[in-house]
């Protein structure tokens, strides 16, 4: 028994998600098809941004990180996931586990930042549209949002590694059996033979982090966007001030939604199969 306990894994097996052979080919036909539109959506977004010289503004230059972060998303979830569709044996290697787990966990924080800093820019562009414009040349708008995008993406780069780290020093010996589509932190904690208070705190800290204290500053930004909003007098500029970030809006709904629902729970109320 202490021989078997004390085996390391060197791969390990993705359930994924369904496991009825008859809904196979249904699950990659759905999945090829929204990584396809991902992929071209995010790219093609990525490269207008950046030829179109009318779209030089920190809108702009923040909303192609986004659509590169979702690329990132996709690129690092979707390929094994179609892989675990028509695959017999769905294993993945530790190392790649490590990997996945890494750029999925380097994503979401850098997004939460990035959502963040365009939530302050629109409140910039709508509360001080006369100030906004005025300063906002293409040399200091490029300059000063690589400095946030920077900023973001080594917040990202820390939290991602301490996450990947802390997760993978564990010992495996319970199962080497994920019940997920991919590797992310709580089912893997679950294969830990070990007491993985300290990792679930890690996990806990970085969501209030970067999940709480963001959406502060998201509110308040647009509490103070909506009262100015609602001091212009005309209709039809409370529509165009509004339709400036409504999808911004949108967006941060769909993201802090879900980010909050999966990894601001105490770890008794985790359900593998219904977090799927």
């Amino acid at each position: 028994m202490a021989e078997k306990n004390n085996t390391k894994i060197t791969e390990l097996v993705l359930l994924g998600l369904v496991d009825n052979p008859e809904t196979m080919p249904v699950g990659f036909v759905v999945v090829l098809i929204m990584y396809l539109f991902t992929l071209v959506g995010n790219l093609g977004m990525i490269m207008l941004i950046w030829m179109d010289p009318k779209l030089q503004k920190p809108m702009y230059f923040f909303l192609s990180h986004l659509s590169f972060l979702d690329f990132g998303y996709a690129s690092a979830v979707a390929p094994k996931m179609l892989e675990n569709f028509i695959a017999e044996q769905k294993t993945i290697s530790f190392t790649g586990c490590a990997a996945q787990m890494y750029f999925f966990a380097f994503c979401t924080c850098t997004e939460c930042i990035l959502l963040a800093a365009m939530a302050y820019d629109r409140y910039d562009a709508i509360c001080n549209p006369l100030m906004y414009m005025t300063n906002m040349s293409r040399k200091k708008c490029i300059l000063m949002s690589a400095n946030v995008s920077v900023g973001s993406y080594f917040i990202g780069f820390l939290s991602a590694m301490a996450q990947t780290i802390s997760t993978f020093t564990l010992p495996f010996c319970s199962s080497n059996i994920i019940n997920h589509f991919f590797c992310d932190v709580p089912p893997l904690l679950v294969l830990s033979c070990t007491d993985t208070s300290h990792n679930q705190m890690i996990l806990f800290v970085f969501a209030i982090v970067l999940n709480v204290f963001t959406s502060i500053e998201i509110l308040v930004s647009y509490m103070m966007i909506l009262s100015a909003i609602l001091r212009i007098r005309s209709t039809k500029g409370k529509q165009k001030a509004f339709s400036t970030c409504a999808s911004h809006l949108m967006a941060v709904t769909i993201f802090y939604g879900t980010t909050g629902f999966m990894y601001l729970r105490p770890s008794s109320s985790y359900s593998l199969d219904q977090d799927k």
